[in-house]
């Protein structure tokens, strides 16, 4: 395909694209297909010579698409939302073109310092405390700052990693070594809820600590009691607390936990407070919400996901730290074939060590294209009207008398 044929086939791609959000709310949301269908309608090798766009076009057609669960339709409440929008589309479509391997300030400094400051847009954007900032209000660098995961999962893990640093410096203050730090990492702790996404118990299952799962109350949150009367226990027990991650917005029931009591353990317990905001973080963009979220702003690391409620393509996973310390001494490898800047490197941020891979898409991009071609008033507005069409539908269910709201 020569540039040519690319401006061509890249138009009518677009027009595709265009037709099919035209007409997804018309198509079943559900696939119908079986097992291994796929299997049976395409070759089993790939093929020895090309073959034409035209032919790939009806595959996508009669082959791709009817086994394709249409996240995009209104008809569609199968889970949360995946949510995304044609500016974000656009910005990943300039991400595609220049194909870059971001792995360090130096293989794109644009796509390196356009995160920073995306970031620090959506932190303000969403009422985080200036100690997530990046960049202070005086213009220079701060402790904090935001970083783009793929995943509220890798996150996780990312900050469990972080939490571990932390640890082990404080178990060094107390004059362990090296070894006997090594001899009792499998002591350490991760407290969570029954309500907590599953990503975090996997998480402690990669970097080899234990998890406490801690019964919810009757509305469906953890609560500060039940999690110091947990860590008590494993103190007792010879165990080294780390860890607690707080929900706002469970995946069960969106339920939100107590925050600020859970801060007041960790502050106490010298635990890493990690807030998983996934879903609901997104409602923080309005004001009016933000009671509801009180004690993020003790937190240690904060994530939400773009791409569930802020009408930017998956994999778009927004995630903050108070202090990079920990986490880029934790993630921190030095190579050869990874150069550093030379002289000032004020403002120079290496993501890879903020992050599990090594490279990494220039994603901050299509974040950048929905900020402004949405503008803070289009994106709230977008929220409210979603809040004002759960409290209609809340409305409804309860006035037929046939339903129950099953938490608050």
């Amino acid at each position: 395909m020569d540039v040519n044929e690319f401006k061509k086939r890249g138009k009518e791609m677009i027009d595709f694209i265009a037709e099919y959000y035209e007409n997804v709310d018309n198509m079943p949301p559900m696939s119908s297909v079986k097992p291994g269908y796929l299997y049976s309608l395409i070759p089993h090798e790939a093929p020895e010579e090309p073959e034409s766009f035209e032919n790939i076009q009806q595959d996508i057609e009669t082959k791709i698409m009817p086994g394709m669960m249409h996240w995009q339709s209104s008809n569609f409440f199968g889970w949360y939302p995946s949510s995304g929008s044609f500016p974000a589309m656009l910005g990943d479509m300039v991400s595609s073109m220049f194909s870059i391997i971001g792995f360090n300030w130096i293989c794109s400094p644009a796509a390196t310092e356009l995160e920073t400051v995306v970031m620090d847009w959506l932190g303000k954007l969403i009422g985080l405390d200036s100690r997530f900032m990046a960049i202070k209000e005086d213009g220079t660098e701060g402790d904090g700052g935001g970083v783009i995961q793929g995943t509220a999962s890798e996150a996780h893990i990312v900050v469990m990693i972080a939490a571990r640093e932390m640890a082990v410096d404080r178990l060094k203050s107390y004059g362990m070594n090296s070894n006997d730090i090594d001899m009792i990492r499998h002591t350490l702790v991760a407290y969570f809820s029954d309500q907590t996404h599953s990503a975090g118990q996997k998480a402690t299952s990669i970097i080899g600590c234990q998890a406490r799962i801690i019964p919810s109350d009757a509305s469906f949150r953890l609560t500060k009691c039940a999690l110091q009367a947990a860590i008590t226990k494993d103190r007792q027990d010879g165990l080294i607390p780390f860890f607690v991650c707080a929900t706002f917005g469970t995946t069960n029931t969106a339920a939100i936990d107590d925050l600020y009591g859970i801060a007041d353990v960790a502050d106490s317990e010298h635990l890493w407070l990690h807030i998983d905001a996934a879903y609901a973080g997104a409602a923080l963009v309005c004001p009016e919400f933000r009671p509801l979220a009180r004690g993020i702003e003790r937190a240690h690391s904060f994530n939400f996901n773009a791409h569930k409620w802020l009408l930017t393509n998956f994999d778009c996973s927004a995630l903050w730290v108070a202090d990079s310390t920990h986490l880029v001494n934790a993630l921190s490898i030095e190579r050869e074939y990874l150069p550093k800047v030379k002289g000032a490197t004020d403002f120079v941020k290496d993501y890879r060590n903020w992050e599990l891979p090594l490279g990494r898409r220039f994603r901050s991009l299509k974040l950048w294209f929905v900020m402004r071609m949405y503008g803070a008033s289009g994106i709230r507005a977008y929220i409210r009207k979603h809040v004002k069409e759960a409290k209609w539908l809340e409305a409804q269910l309860l006035e037929d008398g046939r339903f129950e709201i099953m938490a608050p």
